[in-house]
């Protein structure tokens, strides 16, 4: 397969389509049941009929690309854990014992496991695709995480494994991520792109203490003071204060949208990709379903100003993937209620609209 350069992914998404959500809506209203009654699920279908561009959207497979990539702002004490876990997490995808490994095998989730720039050696494994852009980002509080060049590469990576996950037969493409550190890159991108002060993106993280965190926001705002992203570059955001990780996610948004397919997203990593993602082609918008929110600060931010629902609240903020592979059933079950459902004609059901003699008297 030719790869897909990133300008051609965002000339091909356009929006969903509005005949087919229109359709869509109307059989909705001729299900049996009352109008309304199965709250979200309802929108979902809808949504999903404007995606795949049929009033009967059906649902074949399901991926998560889980993407990873390291920080070199964990020298600044933003984290608990060592840059190191990130590659040690990423050979435990790859045998199946994190969390999102665990939900994949038991929702039916196909895992594509990559390294988008992970700081430590990582063994050779069948299932581990290998896109790294570098071996971690730079210092955000000294200058930009990367190049422009690399920054292009990882959203021209995420496009290419998104249409090749697409043509593989998954309709339903969760983005995941894993990266020591990146919820600092997350909060930088958010504060730029929605002129939210870092206090209101920045959240604990890996649980940091009051202290911790106040200092973690220092570092978001010195590392905007320092690299000052544009706001209307979303190129030049992921450059500066981004990740490899985040950047790839980004391109899986685009390649998903470009293919019509529904990106699942996670939380608040994932969503801070969809904000570059949007920036970069708003029609991607029409493509995203969120699945959870994140107890992470950030994520509300990132939820809306994207104008996304999510579909759970558990006080979940793992990252990996694993609330989007968690909302997947629920939204092919979404689906299967709009397609497989009787209307009131097929099923022979009065509609609430047909008078029928009542079942007993009225009160007087």
């Amino acid at each position: 397969m030719e790869p897909i350069a990133l300008d051609e992914a965002i000339r091909q998404i356009g929006p969903a389509d509005a005949e087919a959500r229109r359709r869509a809506e109307a059989r909705q209203l001729r299900l049996t049941k009352p109008p309304g009654s199965l709250g979200r699920l309802e929108q979902v279908s809808v949504q999903l009929a404007g995606i795949f561009a049929t009033e009967k959207p059906r649902i074949r497979g399901r991926a998560v690309i889980v993407a990873a990539a390291d920080h070199g702002v964990v020298a600044q004490g933003v984290t608990g854990y060592p840059q190191a876990v990130t590659g040690q997490m990423v050979q435990n995808f790859l045998k199946g014992g994190a969390a999102v490994s665990v939900l994949s095998r038991q929702l039916g989730v196909r895992q594509i496991i990559v390294d988008a720039g992970v700081a430590s050696g990582i063994q050779d494994h069948p299932d581990l695709r290998r896109v790294s852009a570098g071996h971690g980002t730079g210092d955000i509080t000294l200058g930009p995480a990367m190049s422009a060049r690399q920054a292009e590469q990882c959203l021209t990576a995420g496009v290419n494994l998104a249409v090749e996950a697409a043509r593989s037969g998954a309709d339903l493409i969760a983005a995941g991520d894993m990266g020591i550190g990146n919820t600092t890159a997350a909060s930088a991108i958010a504060a730029t792109v929605t002129d939210k002060s870092p206090r209101e993106t920045t959240g604990k993280g890996t649980g940091r203490t009051p202290e911790e965190l106040d200092q973690k926001v220092a570092v978001v705002k010195r590392a905007l003071a320092v690299n000052r992203p544009d706001p209307g570059d979303p190129l030049d955001v992921l450059a500066k204060v981004g990740g490899f990780e985040i950047g790839l996610l980004a391109g899986v948004v685009l390649g998903v949208s470009a293919m019509r397919r529904a990106v699942v997203l996670d939380g608040f990593i994932s969503g801070a990709a969809a904000l570059l993602a949007h920036l970069l082609c708003p029609a991607a918008r029409d493509y995203m379903l969120a699945s959870h929110r994140s107890a992470e600060r950030g994520h509300q931010v990132v939820l809306a100003h994207l104008g996304l629902s999510p579909l759970l609240d558990l006080g979940m903020r793992l990252g990996e993937g694993s609330g989007a592979v968690l909302a997947m059933p629920i939204i092919e079950a979404a689906s299967a209620c709009l397609c497989e459902m009787a209307t009131f004609d097929e099923a022979g059901v009065s509609d609430r609209d047909q008078k029928e003699a009542p079942l007993e008297s009225p009160s007087p």
